[in-house]
């Protein structure tokens, strides 16, 4: 079954240029919205899985969501406040690569669609093990981007999810995490 995705951005060739790197054949990209005038409509015809806004015209996700079972992705091109993207299920910078974007978009339906909320899920996905593991060997933000091919914004909301999830808010902790849970060997650890 193919996950239906919305975006809602008000420029055209940001919006063209996602289309372009969400095209898959498990993803079905919905008409577009401009802005957030006949949202609430559209989601009530549409029940599309999920919603990938830009911030700056909406960031109150409850209200978004508003009995619609989908998650609610940020797109971000500019500078938001972390406090305006917590409530997001994921966030996805314009600056990632194509294959990052799509790879976002594909776990995050993949988890909508088996129920699970993303918000609740306290499982770490696929690109947050990949930055937990990076942590553990002791990468800062900017050379985790670098090795990831993704913008240090994405993974220091990489990072807030693996603290949400796990509680673990030290290095040292996360790293004594990813042992445990053996995500990396033992003399890999710096």
């Amino acid at each position: 079954m193919k996950r239906k995705i919305l975006i809602v951005e008000p420029s055209e060739v940001i919006v063209d240029g996602l289309k372009a790197a969400l095209q898959h054949p498990d993803l079905r990209l919905l008409e577009p919205e401009m802005g957030i005038d006949e949202l609430d409509s559209r989601l009530n015809a549409l029940h599309p899985d999920v919603l990938i806004i830009n911030p700056t015209l909406n960031d109150n996700v409850t209200m978004l969501r508003n009995g619609h079972n989908m998650a609610v992705v940020a797109l971000v091109y500019q500078y938001v406040k972390q406090s305006r993207l917590r409530h997001f299920d994921a966030v996805i910078d314009i600056r990632d690569s194509r294959a990052s974007i799509l790879q976002a978009v594909l776990e995050i339906s993949a988890k909508n669609g088996s129920g699970d909320n993303a918000m609740s899920n306290h499982e770490l996905t696929r690109r947050e093990t990949a930055v937990l593991i990076e942590v553990a060997k002791g990468l800062s933000n900017k050379e985790i981007a670098a090795r990831l091919n993704v913008s240090v914004f994405t993974v220091t909301t990489h990072r807030k999810n693996i603290v949400r999830k796990t509680g673990i808010k030290s290095v040292a902790g996360l790293t004594v995490y990813a042992l445990l849970n053996n995500l990396i060997d033992e003399d890999v650890v710096i």
